[in-house]
Formats: structure tokens, C-alpha cells, sequence
């Protein structure tokens, strides 16, 4: 099987902002980490970057560019997306079947969010997913902190089983491609 990395969301005005995501630059250096596991191993590393029609996350704008900690490398590929869906209308599908991607892992902002739904599409596709449990982040909300969002996804996407991918989180330390 075939390995990917999927880097979601992981742009300056997003990580940039204060306060900022739950454990921050911990997260950026573990996503170095798989992204150097990766690249190793000759799986794809894709970094998606979303944006938006105003300022916030405009195409190309400061705040829409890759967050200056992460290591991305010329034979990395990236990704434009206009929604929390990595999968919906951009063309990952056909990217990864061109690779003979068969199977993903996910990592990246926001954990309840864009990650949360691309886990949960990737399985739908039939992707076996694996989220890099400690390599995913948000902001503290007003109901719970980024590290209690963390927890939950990593409890929660692990149990859902109405997909044909399975899915399971892993620590960077023991995540392998």
C-alpha cells in the first residue's frame, strides 16, 4: 500500500493569529517530522491551503501562504480548496489515483473543522486514514480548549465505522508510511 501525507490548513494567518492554535509550533515540528517520513519513504507529501474570497485567507494574500516553520520541499505538492473539504472540488481524488495512493495520513488545522472533514470524506472514498493524533491543532473555543477538541477528534474519528476506509490515530513517534 501506498502512502500520503495530507498537511491541512497549516498558513500563516491562521497560525499567526493570537492567541494561537493549541500547541503551535509543536505541532509544525511533528509535521516536519512525517513530512521527512514521507518524503523518505517516496510518498507524496500535499500541502492544502485554503482561502477565501475576502482578506482573511485570500488567494496568494500573506496570510493564505504556508506557515514559514514548515519544511516543504520542491517535489511536495500543493493544493488550493475553497471549503472544509479537501476532497470537494479540487481535484485530490484524481491526484492521489495518479500517484496509486491508496491509503492517507492527516494532519494539520482546524481539528474540528477541515481536518475533521476530510478524515471523515477520505473514508468515505475508501481510504484507510490514519490522523496523526498529536499533529493536528485549533484554537480554544468558548465550549472546549484546542487540546480538549484534540482529544475528542482523536476519540471520535477512530470509532466512526459507516465508511469503507478505516480509520485510526496514531502518534507522530509511531506513525510509519
Amino acid at each position: 500500500m501506498k502512502s500520503a501525507l495530507l498537511v491541512i490548513d497549516v498558513q500563516h494567518g491562521l497560525f499567526e493569529e493570537t492567541p494561537r492554535p493549541f500547541e503551535a509550533d509543536t505541532v509544525i515540528e511533528r509535521i516536519n517530522t512525517l513530512a521527512t517520513k514521507a518524503r523518505t519513504v517516496g510518498a507524496p507529501v500535499v500541502f492544502i491551503q485554503h482561502e477565501t474570497p475576502d482578506d482573511e485567507l485570500a488567494y496568494n494574500s500573506p496570510n493564505w501562504q504556508l506557515q514559514p516553520g514548515l519544511q516543504v520541499k520542491n517535489s511536495d505538492i500543493k493544493l488550493r480548496k475553497k471549503t472544509s473539504d479537501s476532497f470537494l472540488r479540487t481535484g485530490l481524488q484524481e491526484l492521489l489515483a495518479a500517484q496509486n495512493v491508496d491509503q492517507l495520513v492527516i494532519c494539520g488545522y482546524a481539528s474540528e473543522f477541515c481536518v475533521d472533514t476530510t478524515v471523515r470524506s477520505a473514508a468515505a472514498l475508501g481510504y484507510p486514514v490514519t490522523l496523526a493524533a498529536d499533529a493536528h491543532t485549533t484554537h480554544d473555543k468558548p465550549h472546549a480548549t484546542g487540546q480538549q477538541i484534540r482529544i475528542h477528534e482523536n476519540a471520535t474519528l477512530q470509532n466512526v465505522d459507516s465508511f469503507d476506509g478505516k480509520i485510526k490515530a496514531v502518534a507522530t513517534v509511531e506513525l510509519h508510511f
